[in-house]
């Protein structure tokens, strides 16, 4: 027998030592309790967001199966209908109106201000410190102000008699404007509500964009432009991917506020003015239930309309999971 089919000395007492199982550490209530302390510590943020949201969101579900106006609402009790209350919305042709409108609308304005509000982040990285200055505090103001205050401002802009858009479009020569009613068809309507939200909702996205840019590595911008890259293209293949989860985040927080907004189109529109040709959803939920006093078709439009926003956000937010994953 040859010299290489002796086995060697180490393969021999591996072969004759049994392996030994790997001895498991018992479980003792110390192991536990450590395991368990990350639990405990966001338990009373679970607590808390379950006491404020859980009982009205219960309470949202339990009147969206009744038959809840204003009789019942002085009886302190409701009619079980069951499912009557989401029939009826779902075969409402004014529901899927108003739904496709909202979605448009929704697109418009999330689209407007998140391009708007990132390239006036870009300008504020290029600009001298005496221009970024004022131009973030009358970001900081706009952001500030009321959404009930923003409307009377906007309104009073706008107006037909003595609104200040029409004298400086017609003293700028784009044509005579005097006594133009801007509030005159729902396209024209709908406009000036997107003009106000989006507006309002720049600041925060000028900000939030602002402060991720500071992330980026300036060798990775000048290699880009040393290569020759030009800035749209430094943008889209070393900035975006960057901020990608910053767009992400504030994408989706925009499409929740957008969908449901109610206080500017209700107040700059006006009461008098609305019907359905310009319902939005959230305006289409206050109509139908509480300015016609039927609770539980509002309840039930409620929950349809918070099923359509979870839907929307877990889109992005497994994307922010995702690209958490990949990193």
């Amino acid at each position: 027998m040859s010299s290489s089919h002796v086995p060697s000395g180490a393969a021999l007492a591996a072969e004759a030592s049994p392996s030994r199982p790997r001895r498991q550490r018992p479980v003792t209530w110390g192991r536990v309790l450590r395991g368990s302390v990350p639990y405990w510590l966001i338990l009373p943020v679970v607590g808390t967001i379950g006491a404020i949201l859980g009982y009205p969101l219960y309470s949202l579900v339990r009147l969206s199966f009744q038959r809840y106006g204003l009789f019942e609402l002085i009886q302190h009790h409701g009619f079980w209908v069951g499912l009557s209350n989401y029939g009826s919305v779902l075969h409402d042709p004014v529901f899927w109106h108003t739904l496709l409108r909202t979605v448009v609308f929704t697109v418009a304005n999330v689209g407007l201000t998140m391009v708007l509000g990132t390239l006036i982040a870009l300008l504020l990285v290029r600009v001298s410190t005496f221009v970024r200055v004022p131009l973030t505090a009358g970001l900081v103001l706009v952001w500030s102000m009321p959404p009930v205050v923003a409307v009377q401002v906007w309104y009073w802009m706008t107006s037909f008699e003595n609104g200040i858009v029409n004298y400086l479009l017609t003293e700028l020569h784009f044509g005579d404007f005097y006594q133009h009613d801007w509030y005159a068809t729902p396209l024209s309507q709908l406009s000036l509500v997107t003009a106000l939200i989006v507006w309002g909702a720049i600041p925060f996205v000028v900000v939030t964009v602002y402060a991720g840019l500071a992330q980026v590595p300036d060798e990775l911008v000048e290699a880009a432009e040393i290569d020759g890259a030009r800035p749209w293209r430094v943008f889209a293949d070393v900035t975006f991917p960057i901020l990608k989860p910053i767009f992400l985040i504030l994408t989706s927080l925009s499409i929740i506020w957008d969908f449901g907004v109610f206080t500017q189109p209700f107040l700059l529109i006006g009461q008098s003015r609305i019907d359905t040709s310009n319902y939005l959803m959230g305006v289409y939920l206050f109509e139908e239930g509480y300015f016609k006093s039927d609770f539980g078709r509002g309840a039930a439009i409620s929950l349809l309309m918070l099923l359509m926003v979870a839907v929307m956000s877990v889109v992005y937010v497994r994307k922010m999971v995702r690209l958490g994953d990949v990193e």
